[in-house]
């Protein structure tokens, strides 16, 4: 009978892991965005409420990573474009599968399911754990137990008031034993618990989660950044670009303009600046109304002669064509 019940656990567990391979392949074929998640500290009911958040919306995959692994690299000839995914198969991670373009609304809703867990001794903490000051539900007889953390308390109508606010666990260090008793005590779940997002898989390509943050904004100005990297490099090297080109030739304009402020040879869009040289003053800005030519408040009321008005100057302008 043992032998028997032995070689049906085997068979239902092939025919559970052909399930699981079978059902793997079809979403890594009929989807084309993925969500590589970290599952930390998630319990099943956790989970649960998880998946409920997604329906009609992706479908979340959990499974161990050599199983996941095996499935991708049995059909790479088919799916070459899989093969980024295996680099970030690693530790309890799971998948979101999805066709939505906005994939920012399927993180947030990763992202937001969150519950609050206890600091159990010996993992390390996502966060600080700041103790607020203010009377407690503790006991006199705990204030030990306190002096033995550096916490300054006084005991205040029968229990005891922390005086003042206490970083007492900094962001990735591990908590102790003492800390996490003296949080059971204090009843505070400082921790939050929820899926974190790893990396982003999408039009054959997997990238750190981080690049879902990128705006257009943040786009255009790094590439602005790449263009003028270019321009700079061709124009030290004296190789002509794309990028470069319009700078060459502003500053070949500098150069023969230079030259011709320098002597008598003379081209049509040099002209104004030789003007501007000869005679600044005609090209001046209007002085502006209220200055020194205002009538004083306590002078006579006779108005001024108007001045008469100046020969208007030829090429008064200053539109001009760079190479008309």
């Amino acid at each position: 009978m043992s032998a028997q019940k032995g070689k049906k656990t085997q068979v239902n567990k092939k025919e559970k892991k052909a399930e699981y391979f079978d059902k793997l392949y079809k979403l890594l074929q009929n989807y084309g965005r993925i969500l590589i998640v970290l599952c930390d500290n998630i319990g099943s009911t956790h989970m649960q409420k998880i998946r409920r958040e997604l329906r009609n919306k992706a479908v979340l995959l959990m499974g161990k990573n050599t199983m996941i692994r095996k499935v991708i690299r049995l059909h790479l000839d088919e799916h070459p474009e899989w093969e980024s995914l295996l680099l970030w198969i690693t530790g309890n991670i799971g998948l979101v599968f999805t066709n939505d373009p906005d994939l920012k609304k399927i993180r947030d809703i990763c992202l937001a399911t969150k519950v609050p867990a206890a600091a159990k001794a010996g993992i390390k903490a996502p966060s600080d754990v700041i103790i607020p000051k203010g009377i407690t539900t503790l006991e006199p007889t705990k204030t030990s137990f306190l002096q033995a953390l550096n916490i300054a308390s006084k005991i205040n109508r029968g229990t005891i008031e922390i005086l003042q606010d206490v970083n007492l666990i900094k962001k990735g260090d591990k908590v102790g034993s003492s800390e996490s008793t003296l949080l059971t005590m204090l009843d505070i779940r400082p921790f939050q618990y929820g899926l974190q997002m790893v990396a982003v898989y999408e039009e054959g390509a997997t990238a750190d989660a981080s690049t879902m943050e990128m705006t257009d904004d943040v786009i255009l100005s790094k590439f602005l950044v790449g263009v003028a990297n270019i321009a700079s490099l061709s124009m030290g090297l004296h190789y002509p670009t794309t990028a470069s080109f319009p700078h060459i030739v502003l500053n070949g304009f500098k150069n023969l303009l230079s030259i011709s402020l320098g002597t008598e040879y003379s081209f049509e869009q040099a002209n104004l600046f030789k003007q501007m040289a000869a005679n600044p003053g005609a090209f001046a800005s209007a002085a502006p109304s209220g200055g020194s030519n205002a009538a004083p408040s306590g002078g006579s009321s006779q108005p001024e002669p108007e001045p008469e008005p100046e020969p208007e100057e030829e090429d008064q302008g200053l539109e001009f064509d760079l190479f008309g």
